[in-house]
């Protein structure tokens, strides 16, 4: 007689564990073991198809990333990055600027950097805003990409106001009184020169106080500021004129009736004093005062002669 075995073909859901008797020899996997184990015999058998190439490309995406974490520890990411953007049609070779006068478009592309292979993907605009902000005559910068191989620089530069003297220095000042740069040359010559300690801050008020007295703004070389109070005046022919503390307006609707009914400035004198409401004080030149001291001697003698003669 044959007997029929019947073989039941899956795991049931509560299929329990295999047990073995007590020292049989067998060993028993821990769990996690066994799952890793029943994988590989599958694996092996062939009852796991694994995909073609997945062992070219794991292989590659790990070549790749242990070269990203070589690159990252050795600080060459950015190289990299210039280096491969550049060879993909990203390399810069052209800067539009604008907005500038007296700043150098050669500052400007010496602080970007630029060096032919530069990349715009890779550049850092914040950086190279943040360098070209700190020219001299740059008020602020807007650094743009215009892709694919173009930069665009825009600045708005501080507007000189006048050229301010502290002791054998020269600089040029805005209208606030900040100082923009040293003065190198004679293109700002026509701006007014202001002297002394504090006197590239008041010289905020020069443009309003002289507005109405063009006549007399046009004759004036220097602005001093004397004792942080007042202004000193020194004309083109050096005549000084001593402005007060207060009442500017008044003292200059004075001088400038003085320059026309008296033409004041074309004469010899050395100062012009209106510090005083009631009176204005001349100072005569040393050649002035030897010419009137030789006149009132001759008056004298000529007194003396005619007393003798009565």
């Amino acid at each position: 007689m044959f007997s029929v075995t019947v073989k039941r073909i899956g795991r049931p859901s509560h299929q329990a564990e295999p047990s073995y008797p007590e020292g049989d020899g067998r060993l028993i996997l821990p769990r996690p073991l066994r799952r890793v184990v029943r994988f590989l015999v599958s694996l092996g058998s062939g009852r796991i198809h694994i995909p073609a190439h997945v062992g070219t490309v794991s292989a590659l995406a790990f070549f790749a990333v242990t070269g990203l974490y070589g690159m990252s520890l050795g600080g060459h990411t950015d190289a990299v990055a210039q280096a491969t953007t550049t060879a993909a049609g990203f390399a810069i070779d052209d800067v539009k600027v604008s907005g500038n006068s007296e700043t150098s478009e050669i500052e400007i592309l010496q602080l970007l950097g630029l060096d032919g292979t530069t990349s715009l993907v890779a550049l850092d605009v914040d950086a190279a805003r943040q360098k070209i902000a700190k020219l001299p005559w740059v008020e602020n910068v807007e650094v743009r990409k215009i892709y694919p191989k173009t930069i665009e620089v825009k600045l708005k530069e501080r507007q000189a106001y006048a050229i301010w003297q502290h002791g054998q220095e020269l600089s040029l000042v805005e209208k606030g009184g900040s100082v923009i740069a040293p003065l190198r040359d004679n293109k700002f010559s026509e701006l007014p020169l202001v002297v002394g300690r504090g006197a590239e801050v008041a010289a905020t008020s020069l443009e309003a106080e002289f507005a109405k007295w063009p006549e007399i703004k046009a004759r004036v070389k220097a602005y001093v500021w004397v004792s942080g109070r007042r202004w000193d005046l020194h004309m083109d022919n050096g005549i000084a004129v001593k402005l007060p503390e207060d009442d500017v307006e008044v003292a200059l609707a004075r001088l400038s009736k003085f320059m026309k009914e008296q033409d004041l400035l074309e004469r010899d004198i050395a100062a012009v004093d209106l510090r005083l409401t009631d009176r204005t004080a001349i100072e005569l030149t040393p050649e002035a005062m030897a010419r009137r001291q030789l006149v009132l001697d001759q008056r004298t003698k000529e007194l003396k002669k005619a007393g003798q003669n009565i």
